[in-house]
């Protein structure tokens, strides 16, 4: 998973502060994949270096707010609606994507979904022309089409819920849930 293609994505809703962004991409993810806040403050710092990401001010109580440059928010659309991924990584960024654009209630989902279905489809062509080679090839093939047909059996599952009735459970938007801040008090063992 991209951190920062995902926190781009994250912030297509509006501003937030990094521990926020923290708790909305595990959530987004179902806790697929865990991230440190350190790796978010770091990846925002180098989104606002690289022009993707602004401030916008800060909360009441002084945290740090982050908002998309146009430019942040062209890249995060570009990132949502994509369906290339790195060798290897395409079944990992797919349930990203995916996950992410359905917790997003201005993202068109289902376009994205079709989108999967479209490329998934096409690797399965491809693994279909391959058939028949012999030895570690053949093995290969073989793990590319059971790939293939896994991923379109989960697209065709989150399309029934996302047109089941009630469809907008998926959506959801920033949490308003406060960091809790400071450490814990220790118990003091009477004497």
């Amino acid at each position: 998973m991209s951190v920062r293609s995902s926190l781009l994505a994250i912030l297509t809703m509006g501003p937030a502060y990094g521990f926020q962004l923290h708790g909305e991409l595990d959530a987004r993810t179902a806790g697929r994949r865990r991230v440190n806040v350190g790796q978010i403050y770091g990846t925002l710092e180098r989104l606002v270096t690289q022009g993707a990401v602004e401030s916008a001010g800060s909360t009441t109580d002084g945290l740090p707010l982050y908002r998309l440059t146009a430019g942040g928010r062209a890249e995060a659309i570009v990132w949502l609606t994509d369906t290339t991924s790195s060798a290897g990584e395409e079944w990992t960024e797919m349930l990203e994507r995916v996950l992410i654009a359905t917790s997003l209630p201005h993202i068109d989902a289902d376009a994205i979904v079709s989108g999967y279905r479209e490329s998934w489809a096409a690797r399965l062509t491809l693994t279909a022309r391959s058939a028949g080679t012999d030895g570690q090839s053949g093995l290969s093939t073989a793990a590319d089409d059971a790939l293939a047909h896994a991923a379109l059996t989960w697209l065709d599952t989150v399309s029934t819920r996302l047109a089941a009735p009630g469809d907008h459970a998926f959506h959801r938007e920033l949490s308003l849930e406060r960091p809790k801040r400071g450490r814990r008090p220790t118990l003091t063992a009477a004497i």
